[in-house]
């Protein structure tokens, strides 16, 4: 390939069959991807053939925005398969194209979000562009999802076990989407801004509701993960435009309850259920801004544990009603599901909670 007599090539030679500068060259070869064959006598950097096409590999990984340090790893694997082209790299490779799509799969997110944020700010009135550009700068792009997860993990029992609260915090936490809109930016920003501001409940600044302090110790987990199941089942019928009504996703949630407080589900404990469960904290805001985020722009709005939730005490409510209209029994066993346990019950149930306690309930 050079004409020299012992088949080596200057620094000026290699650079002009790369179509490179001597610069980048030198650059290289300093940094110890280029290894020089020999220097000449006045002491000029002399290369085998083989450089123009390692050279070549550089130049294309770097190309991709490789670092330097990931340049050098896979070519020292390429090194240890005997020069096998860039099939001698394996899983160097490999990694460092991984690597760099994860990257480059962040960086566009961020890039998105933050278009999306600008029309936003863009798209609203001027006099209420000072106000969007502080609520949505307070956001990173792209967004995280941490101050979610602190907010339930504090409103959480603080005995509920790791594996129960993964499962929660997984419905519960909108993931924001990787293409928003300006409507999703601005309900995500709303939502961190609930997230993180101050607590009052009963001035004392925890989130901590009463009643996941006087449960057992198994009572959360038990209490969660029939929920879970209640929930599913009501998303279900939310998602076809299901009115509230009694059925199996009722039944699962009042069942979650007797579980928890060792009773059974009969229409004296679904009436004090109903009572008790009107009464809970309601956090309606956390679960609205949730629906923007994770909804389509057109359709019915995704199902939430929250719309689940109000779903569920609407059809409980339903059921009362019924019973306590005309030709219903107030007390009797028609006020309880098909498939509950109260069927042959007393009517006079045990309290679902400890005394002065609420139900629990994520809503």
């Amino acid at each position: 390939m050079f004409s020299s007599y012992d088949g080596l090539c200057t620094i000026g030679e290699l650079a002009g069959h790369a179509g490179v500068s001597v610069k980048t060259v030198r650059f290289y070869s300093d940094r110890g991807l280029l290894p020089e064959a020999s220097r000449s006598a006045g002491g000029h950097r002399r290369y085998a053939p083989d450089a123009v096409e390692r050279l070549a590999m550089i130049r294309s990984l770097r190309g991709l925005d490789l670092p330097i340090l990931e340049v050098r790893r896979i070519l020292d694997q390429q090194d240890e398969g005997n020069g096998a082209g860039a099939e001698g790299a394996g899983g160097a490779l490999e990694d460092a194209v991984a690597g760099r799509l994860r990257t480059l799969g962040s960086e566009l997110a961020a890039l998105r979000w933050r278009e999306a944020a600008l029309r936003l700010v863009q798209e609203c009135p001027p006099a209420e562009r000072p106000g969007r550009l502080r609520l949505v700068g307070a956001v990173a792009a792209p967004p995280s999802t941490a101050s979610l997860a602190r907010f339930w993990r504090a409103w959480l029992p603080p005995r509920m076990p790791a594996r129960s609260v993964s499962a929660f915090l997984e419905a519960a936490v909108p993931h924001p989407p990787d293409d928003p809109r300006p409507a999703q930016v601005l309900a995500f920003a709303r939502l961190h801004a609930f997230v993180t501001r101050p607590c009052d409940d009963g001035g004392d600044g925890s989130c901590q509701p009463q009643a996941h302090g006087v449960t057992g110790a198994r009572a959360p987990a038990v209490l969660y993960a029939g929920l879970a199941a209640a929930y599913d089942l009501a998303g279900w019928e939310l998602r076809r435009g299901a009115v509230p009504a009694p059925g199996e996703a009722l039944d699962g949630f009042v069942d979650a309850y007797a579980s928890t407080y060792g009773t059974h589900d009969t229409p004296a404990f679904r009436r004090l259920l109903a009572g008790r469960l009107a009464a809970d904290p309601r956090i309606d805001r956390y679960w609205d801004l949730t629906a923007e985020v994770i909804s389509a722009p057109v359709g019915r709005p995704e199902p939430t544990p929250g719309s689940a939730h109000d779903w569920l005490l609407a059809a409980l409510g339903v059921q009362l009603e019924v019973a306590d209209g005309p030709g219903g029994a107030r007390d009797g066993c028609a006020v309880t599901g098909s498939g509950s346990a109260g069927a042959g019950q007393d009517s006079a149930a045990p309290s679902p909670a400890p005394d002065g306690a609420q139900a629990v309930s994520p809503r």
